[in-house]
């Protein structure tokens, strides 16, 4: 009879912080807590330049659009460079943008005009950085350890954005006003320079067809995405539920301020528990899915998320609404690893950028969607019902999810 070395095999389920994973865990922490900075210090910005409630959030409008403009754009490219070096390069590009910005804000010279330019402009680069990140990991951690590393990458990010990088801005902006621009370009480029560290071998890739084209090859992504039915339930899954967050996202605070009578100081509660919640999915994921399988761990999460959302739109507590956030939290973490990790385990090989990128931009072009539904609904029927509404939303996400929860789970590369 063969044995397992029980110890071996744990470790082999768990990416080794040391080397490639630890440089690349590193350089996500470091521009996710640059991104928390710039994106707190933004909008504030915009209010101290305008007083128009329209021009402000255009600001964070341009967030949205240029995912679902280049989004696919962004993922052909990932597939055919080398995705190390359209990382690094982008965060040096990057760099140089947000540095630039903070010299204008500090002489004066900022305007809802550059503002606006500037997200435009980065979250453009960010399609590519993303697109090529989902797509190196696979080739850094060992197949058995992806999931785990998802994990830990999306928790490391959480805790850097959502922990630490808030708390941080008022003090720099007590520096002044261009500090976290400025500091936001400093992580840009401490990040590029782990991510030009890492050493990986040179991408395998099957030679392009003749007459090969970008559009071509978009098409290509968008044909395997719709032909595997995991995947394609996954999707639709993911975007049902953006539309529905972006309703509860954008009507948040009028549940906590208007409905609950809570206050700045409720809002602050409701926030936190949301991110210890993710904190705690990312460090009981793996549990789960050794229990349950990646599929059933996503309908499982979605099924909890419900749950927490009716209690959100029924229970007029804040209590209740801090726990039920903490739970909506934990099991977004879960949701959002497995998703994760399952794309890139069933993607053919070569392509997963255009894979990850067509799954991106259809999921997040629900959430603009979403928050105009959710403030239309609250002005209609009060500020609990976006709650009601988002929890609609995931159940017709978990009803698109179960014809392949019962599916056999795939951890070997399909080829295109």
């Amino acid at each position: 009879m063969t044995t397992v070395d029980a110890a071996a095999t744990g470790a082999a389920t768990r990416p080794a912080w040391r080397g490639t994973f630890g440089r690349l865990w590193s350089a996500a922490v470091l521009s996710s807590f640059g991104d928390a900075l710039r994106t707190a210090a933004l909008p504030l910005l915009a209010a101290s330049l305008t007083g128009d409630p329209l021009l402000i959030s255009s600001v964070t409008a341009c967030g949205y659009l240029p995912w679902i403009v280049f989004g696919l754009l962004g993922g052909a490219l990932a597939d055919r460079v080398d995705q190390r070096r359209a990382m690094w390069t982008v965060d040096v590009v990057r760099a140089l943008l947000v540095g630039g910005f903070a010299v204008a804000v500090a002489l004066g010279h900022a305007s809802i005009a550059l503002l606006i330019a500037l997200t435009f402009t980065l979250t453009t680069l960010q399609t590519l950085f993303d697109n090529a990140a989902t797509a190196l990991l696979p080739a850094l951690v060992d197949p058995a350890a992806l999931g785990s590393a998802n994990a830990r990458l999306m928790t490391g990010q959480r805790i850097a954005g959502g922990l630490l990088g808030g708390p941080v801005v008022p003090l720099l902006l007590a520096v002044g006003a261009a500090a976290p621009f400025a500091a936001d370009a400093v992580t840009f480029l401490l990040a590029a320079a782990l991510v030009a560290s890492l050493r990986t071998p040179a991408p395998e890739r099957a030679p392009a067809p003749p007459g090969s084209t970008l559009r071509r090859e978009i098409a290509a992504g968008l044909r395997a995405l719709s032909r595997d039915k995991g995947l394609r339930a996954l999707c639709a899954a993911t975007a049902l539920c953006n539309v529905g967050m972006g309703a509860l996202v954008a009507t948040l605070v009028v549940l906590v301020t208007g409905w609950l009578h809570a206050g700045p100081g409720g809002y602050a509660a409701a926030m936190t528990a949301y991110a210890v919640g993710s904190l705690a999915g990312g460090a009981v994921n793996r549990r789960i899915t050794d229990r349950t399988g990646r599929p059933r761990a996503v309908l499982l999460a979605g099924t909890a998320q419900i749950a927490a959302l009716v209690v959100m739109g029924c229970v007029r507590s804040l209590p209740a609404l801090v726990a039920a956030l903490a739970v909506f939290g934990l099991m977004g973490m879960v949701w959002n690893v497995n998703t994760t990790t399952l794309m890139q385990q069933r993607s053919p090989a070569g392509m997963l950028g255009r894979v990850s990128a067509a799954f991106r931009t259809l999921a997040v072009a629900g959430a603009p969607l979403g928050a105009l539904l959710g403030g239309a609904v609250a002005t209609a029927w009060g500020p609990n019902t976006p709650a009601l509404l988002t929890a609609a939303f995931f159940v017709l996400s978990v009803l698109a999810l179960i014809p392949g929860a019962g599916g056999s789970e795939v951890s070997r590369r399909r080829v295109a």
